[in-house]
């Protein structure tokens, strides 16, 4: 893996994210991330997955400097793995529990709203939250469904128009994450909850989870390309690249 650092403990994977100094999300580790919910799904040897970040900063969300350079077909590529990701965590069968290390703002948000738990370290610039709007960037279709199934439809859509970034205190409060620790007692919190969630027989696990997330995962078991359509349409929009450069050279200034 190039863009992952993965332990195995007493049958647990810990999938850390290693993409560059802010883990921004690109299409290699999209893919990576993709292989390996989908391997462990069936790996009897794993019983959960711990997805983490490093201290202060789990990731800063997509890599929008590499989108824009990428051009039109990296950025296919990249909703292509990034979404087939996406469907692949909601649908992973076993406990995941998800170390909010620091700051996960926008694409990284909807990584941990994949996970069955989340524990978030507190921190002056610990984030989550989306704020596309602040740019009047689009948020992807299945991305909206994500975010609105964990914060139900109204206080989602009131939390986009915001562009609200939330602390740790406040996610907890919201119902963003489940728990708001400093950051040295993030990692051992996801693991006690682990712990419980993996002595639950696992056929259990698996068949009470899908009952109580029918609805998510009938919003996310869909065509990937036609949504992908709709996102190069956006892309394609004059202004939507105009504000995209703008926010590109604010990254590298």
């Amino acid at each position: 893996m190039n863009t992952l650092k993965i332990e195995v403990k007493k049958g647990v994977a810990y999938v850390q994210l290693d993409q560059g100094k802010v883990n921004a999300i690109n299409w290699e580790l999209a893919k990576e991330l993709n292989e390996v919910f989908t391997n462990y799904a069936t790996d009897d040897a794993i019983k959960g997955v711990i997805l983490m970040g490093r201290p202060h900063g789990f990731s800063a969300g997509l890599d929008v400097v590499a989108l824009v350079e990428d051009g039109k077909e990296g950025v296919r590529k990249f909703w292509n793995y990034y979404l087939s990701a996406m469907q692949s965590m909601i649908r992973f069968p076993k406990p995941m529990v998800c170390a909010i290390t620091g700051y996960a703002p926008a694409g990284a948000t909807i990584l941990t709203l994949t996970a069955d738990y989340r524990v978030m370290g507190k921190g002056e610039k610990h984030v989550i939250g989306m704020h596309e709007f602040k740019m009047s960037m689009q948020i992807p279709e299945m991305l909206c469904d994500i975010f609105a199934y964990q914060l139900g439809e109204k206080v989602a859509w009131k939390a986009v128009q915001k562009a609200s970034l939330f602390s740790s205190d406040q996610a907890k409060e919201i119902g963003l994450v489940d728990e708001s620790v400093e950051v040295e007692e993030v990692v051992e919190r996801a693991e006690k909850h682990m712990e419980k969630l993996t002595n639950v027989y696992l056929p259990v696990f698996a068949r009470s989870k899908a009952y109580f997330r029918k609805d998510l995962l009938a919003k996310i078991d869909r065509e990937i390309e036609p949504m992908i359509e709709v996102i190069l349409a956006d892309w394609d929009d004059p202004f939507c690249q105009q504000m995209l450069q703008m926010f590109t050279m604010s990254l590298k200034k």
